[in-house]
């Protein structure tokens, strides 16, 4: 994904380890809790975008997840404000290119499968923009300190899916994996 492989801390590289030798049994999906955004943008379950001039929504079909979006021109929130599963999020457009920041993430969070963990003090910065009438284009740069030794990048390619409409998606209705997670 990332050329060379993603530039971590030795900490985290090690926690990140650690999360795969146990088999991920501590992923917030095997939790039916919510995904890092990062994470989002390659899960293979769909999402909408609903736009209004002060918000942005983006409904994720995993998990019932709802992300919001400040368009209202409001800054990001101080260190001191409670962390989320999603962070929290600001937009601005940039001509076609949706440009978005977030920060404020849960300590310790999952941001990919494998998982690779983000603080609080991780940011991310997302480029929106439309390729095509079928493409969306996603442009996602990580940036943590206590995670990584330098920022990074990569770019997703998602086909748009006009006039489907998401499921109900409930994760913890009979649930039988939970006994079966290693370690438990």
């Amino acid at each position: 994904m990332v050329p060379g492989g993603l530039p971590f801390q030795p900490w985290a590289a090690e926690l990140r380890a650690k999360r795969l030798a146990e088999n991920s049994k501590d992923h917030p999906d095997a939790h039916c809790l919510p995904l890092h955004p990062v994470q989002l943008h390659s899960h293979p379950q769909p999402r909408k975008i609903i736009q209004t001039p002060e918000m942005i929504l983006i409904v994720y079909e995993a998990n019932n997840g709802l992300r919001q979006i400040f368009m209202d021109g409001r800054t990001l929130p101080t260190r001191d404000a409670e962390p989320w599963w999603f962070g929290y999020s600001i937009g601005r457009w940039d001509g076609a290119t949706l440009v978005v920041q977030t920060t404020g993430f849960r300590d310790l969070g999952w941001i990919d499968e494998e998982g690779t963990p983000i603080t609080t003090e991780g940011k991310i910065i997302e480029r929106f923009r439309r390729v095509n009438y079928g493409t969306l284009e996603i442009g996602i740069t990580v940036d943590d300190p206590k995670t990584f030794t330098k920022p990074w990048s990569i770019t997703l390619h998602q086909q748009l899916m006009p006039d489907t409409e998401l499921i109900e998606f409930v994760c913890a209705e009979n649930n039988r994996s939970l006994p079966h997670l290693v370690g438990k």
